[in-house]
C-alpha cells in the first residue's frame, strides 16, 4: 500500500527518463519484503548496487558451462574461459572509451588505487631502469582532496610514509565543493601525482576535473581519478578526461562484488613495476630472476576473478541498453525532487551542494535533535535502506562539524515513490523522537 505524502507548494515531478517499473522487474531482490512485510525501498546503491537477472545469469552461465582458468591449459574449457574473459575486457574497455590492453582487473577500486600507490613506491627499488621513471621519494608531493573516500586517501598517506614524500590536499567550501583558490600553490613543481574523486560518495559533488587536470599537466604530474561513484551514473570517456588512471568498482554499477577496474594510459602502465607477483604475469622465470609480461597481464597475478569479470561485462551491457545519458538524467530528476522535499522539512540540513548543479544522486543530511544512526534505524524499521555514518569519508564530516550523516543514494530502479517514502520516513523519525516541529503533520 502506498502512503500519500503531503508536499509543500512548488514540489514537482518531471517525467522520469527511465521506466522504473520495467527496470524493477529485472531485479529479483526488489520483489522481496523486509521488516514484517514492508516493501523494500533500496536507497543505498552508493554502498553497493543490486544486480539484474542478466548479471546473475552471466555468472551462472560461466560456472555451469565453462568454469576453467583463463590463460592456462590447452583444453577446450580453458580456451573458452580465456575467450570469455578477454571478450569481457573488450566490452568493459569500450564502455569507458579504452582499448582492452589498458584495462586491468582488480578486486575493487580500493585495490586498484593501492596497485598504483605500491607500484610508485616499488619503482624506487626497481632494478630495471624503465621501472624507475615514476619513482616517488623525499621532496616529492602527492595531492588529494578533503572530500576523498578513505580508499583514495589512505594509500597515499601510506605511500608518503614509505617514501618520505609529502601529502597535500585541496580543501572544501561551506557548500560542499572543492576550494580551488590555492590550486596553483598546492599543485606545484614538486607534485608527482594528483588523486581526486570525480563524484563525492558523501556530498554528491561532481568535481571540476578540467581545472585540476590542466594544472597537473602544467607541472608534469600524473592524475588518478576515482570513478567509483561516477562511472556507474554518467558517461565517462577516458580519452575525453585526459587523465592517466581511472578506477571503479563492479559492485557499484550493477555488477558482482569482488571485481574492479584500473584503467591506465598504456605508456604509463608499461613504465610501472608490478604490485603483486606470481603466476600468469611473468614472461620468463629463473631461480636468479624473472621478467614480467606487458600490461595488463603484468598487474593480474594469479587466477583471475573470471565469473565476476563476465558478470561486470553483463552489467555494462545492461547500462548501455538503458543509455548512460538517460541514467544520468534520471538521477538528476530524482535528486532535484529529493532535495526539494528534504529541504522543505524543518530541522533537516543537507550536507553538500543544495541544488543539482554539478551534483549526483547522493544526498547526505542530518535531522536536528536526532543522531543519524537513529534516523537510519527508524527508516530501516519502515523498510527503507539508507546508509548512516561517516561513509568512509571521515575528514568530510569533521569539516562540516557533524558526527555522521544519513545518506540516500539513487540508481536506475529508484522512483519518486522511493523518495516519497524517504521523506515520510524522516518525518516519522521526527515524530518518534518527539522533535517534530509544528509544521510537520
Amino acid at each position: 500500500m502506498t502512503r500519500t505524502v503531503s508536499r509543500p507548494a512548488g514540489a514537482h515531478q518531471v517525467p522520469l527518463p527511465l521506466d522504473v517499473e520495467a527496470i524493477r522487474a529485472d531485479f529479483p531482490i526488489l520483489s522481496r519484503t523486509v521488516r514484517d512485510g514492508k516493501r523494500l525501498v533500496y536507497l543505498d546503491s552508493g554502498a553497493t548496487s543490486q544486480k539484474p537477472t542478466s548479471v546473475l545469469d552471466a555468472e551462472r552461465w560461466f560456472y555451469e558451462n565453462v568454469n576453467a582458468a583463463p590463460h592456462r591449459g590447452a583444453h577446450q574449457l580453458a580456451e573458452e574461459a580465456t575467450a570469455a574473459y578477454e571478450a569481457a575486457r573488450t566490452t568493459i574497455g569500450a564502455f569507458i572509451g579504452a582499448p582492452e590492453n589498458e584495462v586491468v582487473f582488480t578486486r575493487n577500486s580500493t585495490e586498484a588505487i593501492n596497485l598504483v600507490a605500491y607500484a610508485l613506491s616499488n619503482a624506487v627499488t626497481a632494478k630495471e631502469p624503465e621501472f624507475r621513471r615514476y619513482a616517488v621519494g623525499q621532496g616529492d608531493e602527492i595531492v588529494v582532496t578533503e572530500m576523498e573516500h578513505h580508499a583514495n586517501l589512505l594509500p597515499w598517506q601510506q605511500l608518503c610514509e614509505r617514501t618520505g614524500a609529502t601529502l597535500r590536499w585541496l580543501g572544501l567550501t561551506d557548500d560542499g565543493r572543492l576550494d580551488l583558490s590555492d590550486l596553483a600553490t598546492v599543485v606545484n613543481e614538486r607534485t608527482k601525482l594528483v588523486a581526486v574523486t570525480q563524484q563525492s560518495n558523501i556530498l554528491g559533488t561532481i568535481n571540476p576535473l578540467g581545472d585540476i587536470i590542466a594544472r597537473a599537466r602544467e607541472v608534469g604530474a600524473l592524475v588518478l581519478v576515482d570513478g567509483a561513484q561516477s562511472v556507474p551514473h554518467q558517461r565517462v570517456d577516458v580519452t575525453e578526461l585526459g587523465v592517466d588512471f581511472l578506477v571503479f568498482s563492479g559492485h557499484k554499477m550493477l555488477g558482482p562484488t569482488g571485481v574492479g577496474v584500473l584503467w591506465g594510459r598504456y605508456d604509463v602502465l608499461d613504465a610501472l613495476p608490478p604490485f603483486l607477483t606470481g603466476g600468469s604475469m611473468i614472461e620468463v622465470v629463473r631461480m636468479e630472476r624473472s621478467t614480467f609480461m606487458p600490461p595488463p597481464q603484468r598487474f593480474e597475478a594469479g587466477v583471475p576473478m573470471t565469473a565476476q569479470v563476465i558478470g561486470l561485462a553483463a552489467a555494462v551491457e545492461y547500462l548501455q541498453r538503458l543509455g548512460m545519458e538517460a541514467v544520468q538524467a534520471h538521477e538528476e530528476a530524482l535528486t532535484e525532487y529529493a532535495l526539494e522535499q528534504l529541504q522543505a522539512i524543518p530541522g533537516v540540513t543537507v550536507i553538500g551542494p543544495p541544488d543539482t548543479v554539478a551534483r549526483g544522486g547522493a544526498i547526505s543530511f542530518t535531522v536536528e535533535g536526532i543522531h543519524p544512526h537513529d534516523v537510519g534505524q527508524v527508516l530501516d524499521d519502515l523498510g527503507i535502506a539508507v546508509r548512516v555514518g561517516h561513509h568512509c569519508a571521515w575528514p568530510v564530516v569533521r569539516r562540516y562539524g557533524v558526527p555522521a550523516t544519513t545518506r540516500a543514494t539513487f540508481y536506475v530502479h529508484t522512483g519518486y515513490d522511493d523518495v516519497d517514502a524517504l521523506v515520510e520516513g524522516v518525518r516519522e523519525a521526527q515524530r518518534f523522537f518527539g522533535v517534530a516541529p509544528s509544521e510537520v503533520k
